[in-house]
């Protein structure tokens, strides 16, 4: 009797274009096609039960089939779908959201919120107010960014062109001009062979303020970075890294935005990623565990000093930006009863006690011959992989190692992501330590068995 899965798997080859990865490599092997979820575990078309490790894309954070999201969506439905929020009509789940987020952040000093569909729009909306700021400040000359190396800041032609890794910007160059990086402080790998981090952070921020400097402080517009690199490899700073940011961008009048996008809403232990350094960006960009990917939607958040540009009487300051689903009405609803059960539940609490575990747990792993750095923060972690831990040499996809460790993964009951040569953890926020546990287990015996095939 057919499977009525095969069909799925030839219609998907067939028909569906999947973002990171070459068409020709789906049509050879089919992927997994992930039917439903409940809590931190999802299940296959063919019934198999996987512990979802990354979340879906770092986003599900309050876990899959939450009924109290589910409910608000409906609510929601039942009342309005959708209804535009450009020029002068709104609705009230987008008031209500813009409120909470504005309540929320008021440590970090947030005031005003533009809603997108996502995080690359988010990033794409914060660069763009960082250019009409500087323009209403009567500085229009300030049109550079500053990034780091490594940095993932979407896929929009300005996140494109600030993006720290070649391999996100080679098919779609030539990208936004006046954008440039500088060394990230990954304590493992970096061009000075430095091995204590707090000299490393303080390398790498005097590297931007070399940058910032040569380029023209009067010609820079903003410095982009996220509290901790997600895509690329999950790298931690040392805790006077932001701090020390924070000093540069403030001694050159440089606006300074970070990319929330991951660290947003608890995942490393703070509500945001910038609070968890102790630091107030200018302009925050937010997604993923806005509402944990129920309904697409992201936010750029700007804090009084961006605001007092645009309210400057007789400033000609219109908003000549926005999505058509900006604020979308399901969408806040689904992120209002989210948010709700981050606060309500301390996710941001139990990032940091169970990701003590997590990583607790992953230090374990050194054990293994291919594996060389082990580090994270909160509930986001990464296992560097190497040829050997001497050379450092990276073993990345598609070596037959990695192709064998997330297939063995799988086959053990556990969904992994490989970016690069780093396996990326990036559970829900509702994981508990028996979840580790678990997922300690699973990688466990992925690793004997691809070492001993």
């Amino acid at each position: 009797m057919p499977n009525p899965g095969d069909a799925l798997r030839e219609a998907n080859g067939r028909y569906m274009f999947h973002p990171m990865v070459d068409p020709k490599a789906v049509a050879e092997e089919a992927p997994l096609i992930i039917e439903r979820g409940q809590g931190v575990h999802v299940w296959d078309i063919d019934g198999k039960r996987y512990l979802d490790t990354v979340a879906s894309l770092w986003n599900v954070n309050v876990g899959h089939d939450r009924p109290e999201v589910k409910r608000a969506i409906v609510e929601q439905l039942d009342k309005l779908a959708y209804y535009s929020t450009f020029v002068n009509t709104s609705n009230p789940p987008a008031i209500e959201l813009s409120q909470r987020l504005v309540e929320l952040f008021a440590p970090e000093r947030m005031r005003k919120v533009l809603f997108s569909a996502g995080g690359s729009d988010a990033v794409e909306t914060a660069l763009k107010l960082a250019r009409q700021y500087w323009k209403l400040e009567g500085q229009a000359q300030r049109s550079k960014f500053i990034s780091l190396k490594l940095g993932y800041h979407g896929v929009h032609f300005g996140g494109a062109s600030i993006n720290g890794n070649p391999l996100f910007r080679l098919a779609y160059e030539p990208l936004l001009a006046g954008c440039f990086q500088v060394e990230t402080p990954y304590l493992y790998r970096n061009p000075w062979g430095e091995t204590d981090a707090a000299r490393l952070a303080a390398r790498c921020a005097a590297e931007l303020d070399r940058a910032i400097q040569y380029q023209g402080p009067e010609t820079v517009a903003a410095f982009i970075a996220e509290p901790v690199q997600g895509a690329g490899g999950v790298i931690v700073p040392h805790e006077s890294y932001w701090p020390l940011v924070r000093e540069v961008c403030d001694r050159h009048g440089v606006l300074l935005i970070a990319d929330e996008i991951v660290t947003g809403f608890g995942r490393i232990g703070a509500m945001c990623g910038s609070r968890a350094w102790g630091v107030a960006p200018d302009i925050m960009a937010l997604a993923k565990g806005i509402n944990s990917g129920y309904v697409p939607l992201g936010a750029t958040v700007v804090n009084d000093r961006v605001c007092a540009a645009f309210d400057k009487p007789g400033a000609a300051a219109a908003l000549m930006h926005g999505y058509t689903y900006s604020g979308h009405a399901l969408a806040c609803a689904a992120a209002n009863a989210n948010l709700l059960i981050v606060e309500q539940e301390d996710l941001p609490g139990r990032a940091r006690e169970v990701g003590a575990y997590l990583q607790e747990r992953l230090g374990e792993f050194m054990r293994f011959r291919n594996v060389g750095d082990v580090r994270g923060k909160g509930l986001m972690a990464a296992i560097e992989l190497v040829e050997d831990r001497e050379s450092r040499v990276p073993l990345a996809a598609p070596a037959l190692f990695v192709r064998r460790l997330v297939g063995f993964a799988r086959e053990e009951g556990a969904i992994v992501r490989v970016q690069g040569n780093r396996l990326i953890l990036s559970p829900p926020l509702v994981y508990s330590k028996a979840d580790v546990d678990e997922t300690a287990r699973i990688l466990g015996r992925a690793f004997e068995r691809a070492e001993k095939e």
